[in-house]
């Protein structure tokens, strides 16, 4: 996924008008589908509709037989934790206020890698994680992990 900048200052990363002031994600026709998805709350993969190969990211064609035949279904939203990394640097200002988090590396239960935040207690790795939803502007909603209960 690429990503673009909010502007306005370093709050937390809400802006001076309660808007967002963290990077967000560059929304193209290749991953439209996963952001429509996540902003009805769902986790939602890349499935291959000739081989049923699921994927994540995204891409034009089928990573195992190259077909161009894709759709977006939603899948089950857990994983486990396969690695995580705590930051107590703000690469970009609005994640000031935010300091320290953490960001982590999910093995989702359908099999690809998803690279998001994590939030609540620090789990140990292998350890069983749930998608939550993070609605932080009208078009965004960011997928989040935690622990599952």
């Amino acid at each position: 996924m690429s990503y673009g900048t909010a502007s306005g200052p370093a709050t937390g990363g809400v802006g001076p008008a309660g808007g967002y002031d963290k990077p967000l994600p560059k929304i193209t026709p290749l991953n439209k589908g996963f952001w429509d998805y996540a902003r009805q709350h769902q986790l939602a993969l890349q499935v291959c509709t000739k081989c049923g190969d699921i994927h994540f990211p995204p891409g034009p064609v089928c990573p195992k037989c190259l077909s161009d035949a894709q759709e977006w279904r939603p899948v089950s939203g857990r994983g486990r934790l396969e690695s995580w990394v705590e930051f107590h640097r703000a690469y970009w200002p609005g994640f000031a206020a935010s300091l320290p988090y953490r960001v982590c590396l999910v093995k989702l239960a359908e099999g690809p890698l998803l690279a998001s935040t994590l939030v609540g207690e620090t789990p140990e790795i292998g350890a069983p994680l749930q998608v939550v939803f993070d609605a932080v502007t009208d078009e965004v909603t960011l997928p989040k992990f935690r622990r599952a209960d």
